[in-house]
């Protein structure tokens, strides 16, 4: 027997039933529904993989930060031994101990060394006009030397650490006088 005549080719051609075009369509319906199956998986995984990233990415930025202000809270308490520093400064009569107030200089400059090796600075207040997100303004005295809104005189020095602030810093501001 040659290929020509198997016996698939010899099965004489069954009439039209209609089943073999009824498949086609249901077969192109599924092909579809399959298609955009398979493009909304796509977009689901792509979706993931991006939420993943961005997971990391800010978990690293709370990594860094943390590492970076984490002695936040030990800085703020060492503020109160750099103001009473300046406020025993202060304090000291004019004349008669020298060695005292030598001493207690150079312990408050060693003091704001430190703070500088760890990114903590105090905020420049005086003469800058008064900005409520470094400042706490705490009192207005009338002026005719400076503008309404710029800060005359420090009570209380501001600090931050890095780009942070630690503590406003509370001020007395210029008002218009009457």
């Amino acid at each position: 027997m040659t290929d020509m005549e198997t016996p698939e080719n010899d099965a004489p051609e069954s009439p039209d039933t209609g089943e073999d075009t009824a498949q086609v369509p249901d077969l192109a319906a599924e092909l579809a529904a399959r298609d955009e199956e398979i493009a909304a998986l796509k977009d689901k995984a792509m979706r993931a993989a991006a939420e993943l990233e961005n997971t990391r990415r800010r978990l690293e930025r709370e990594k860094a930060d943390a590492s970076s202000y984490a002695m936040t809270g030990f800085a703020r308490d060492l503020l109160a031994v750099a103001d009473n520093l300046r406020r025993a400064l202060e304090a000291l009569p004019t004349a008669g101990v020298d060695g005292v107030k030598g001493g207690i200089e150079a312990t408050e400059r060693e003091l704001i060394a430190i703070f500088a090796r760890h990114g903590i600075s105090r905020i420049d207040a005086d003469g800058q006009k008064l900005d409520p997100n470094r400042h706490q303004a705490m009192l207005e005295v009338p002026s005719a030397d400076v503008a309404p809104g710029t800060v005359v005189a420090t009570l209380q020095a501001g600090w931050t650490i890095k780009d942070r602030l630690l503590r406003p810093a509370m001020v007395s501001v210029a008002k218009a006088a009457e």
